[in-house]
């Protein structure tokens, strides 16, 4: 048995090694994709719904002010609570771009266990343009983003146009581990689920369509109650025999880990999300922990000769990410010392997910039901 299972794990460490490489030439292929085609440019509506002065908020709101984007753009801001320190940062926004149209929504009406999706079923009805445009509010772009993503919802047959992201570091080796979670894990994970026809992405850092289309799947008022609030529009238009499309440029996310207990929390919530939305997927993530996967393998078989040589190869394989990272214009904080960290940091998040308990998020303790919707834990 035992050595069957050395041959399992040593194989298997391989696989990850192959995956590695495979997602490092994804990676520069994509980033160096910056089709724009359209030549139209309609008048969109773009909501931020905000929740709390998160680091860097002003910075993140003022990159989708200087958008060169040649059509009108009305920017909608939304908070819940009239004492949310984002309020501020949003009226200073409006201080700093007079000749914009910006406006601010406060609305406390809850309509569900999201928040976000809350805020903007309250700002949707302030929309004046037929494109509708949602973005996190810990999202950073660059000012030919309204176009790629106009671009690529207007190609034929699209009817939804999402973005991947990157992740960057506010400060501190806990947010640099989040970034770093992002860059070296999701996004390559990403790429090669796309390019193999495995993923179906659609996130919160961009989700664009038509009033029409958003009316057609039931407007936000669906998502009320879902955690993964993202993820089930894009699940929702596609039931329509519709298409999600993924416009051809990366956003920043900014992350602002400030304790490795920060860090665990909000990582375990996705990864027990994810692991329910997509049971089969999700397990075979397992083969992208190629330096777990192949010190397990070495451990095996006793540390012998073979085992040592796959564990080089795995971190070889593994570093070959943020090697690529740094060669690219967002990816000047890659570490290549802390991605052996990372990787088993991400392996114990991965194990880790499989245990039932609740989750955090906000300061509020839920339950994920089946349906991806949530419940008071």
């Amino acid at each position: 048995m035992g050595a069957w299972l050395w041959l399992v794990f040593t194989l298997a460490a391989i696989a990850s090694c192959a995956y590695a490489v495979f997602g490092a030439a994804l990676l520069r292929q994509f980033a160096q994709n910056t089709t724009i085609a359209a030549t139209s440019w309609p008048g969109l509506t773009l909501l931020k719904p905000l929740c709390g002065a998160e680091p860097k908020l002003e910075a993140n709101l003022i990159s989708f002010c200087n958008q060169d984007y040649p059509g009108p753009v009305q920017l909608v801001l939304g908070v819940q609570d009239p004492a949310d320190p984002a309020l501020e940062v949003a009226k200073r926004l409006k201080e700093l771009f007079p000749d914009r149209d910006i406006e601010l929504v406060i609305d406390s009406q809850r309509h569900g266990a999201n928040g976000k999706i809350s805020n903007l079923i309250n700002m949707s009805a302030r929309a004046r343009h037929e494109i509708v445009v949602v973005s996190d509010s810990d999202i950073r772009v660059e000012a030919q983003y309204l176009r790629s993503v106009i671009s690529t919802l207007l190609a034929p047959g699209v009817r939804l146009a999402t973005c991947l992201y990157y992740g960057f570091s506010l400060g501190g080796l806990w947010s640099r581990l989040s970034a770093a979670a992002i860059n070296e894990h999701f996004l390559p994970s990403a790429l090669v689920g796309l390019k193999l026809g495995l993923a179906r992405p659609c996130t919160g850092a961009t989700i664009a369509t038509r009033a029409e289309t958003l009316r057609r799947i039931g407007g936000f008022e669906v998502f009320a109650d879902h955690l993964a609030d993202d993820y089930a529009i894009g699940e929702a238009v596609r039931e329509l025999g519709l298409n999600v499309a993924i416009a051809p440029t990366l956003v920043g996310h900014g992350c602002a880990e400030t304790s490795f207990g920060e860090l665990v929390r909000h990582e375990l919530r996705w990864a027990r999300t994810l692991r329910l939305l997509a049971p089969w997927g999700y397990a075979g993530l397992v083969l992208t922990h190629a330096l777990p996967l192949a010190m397990i393998a070495a451990a095996l078989g006793e540390f012998g000769a073979t085992g040592w040589a796959t564990i080089a190869l795995a971190l070889a394989c593994r570093l070959s990410i943020p090697i690529q990272l740094r060669a690219l214009s967002f990816g000047g904080g890659a570490s290549p010392w802390l991605s052996p960290i990372r990787d088993l940091l991400s392996f114990a998040v991965f194990l880790a997910s499989f245990l039932p308990r609740p989750l955090s998020w906000r300061g509020s303790r839920y339950v994920l039901r089946s349906d991806g919707t949530l419940g008071q834990a």
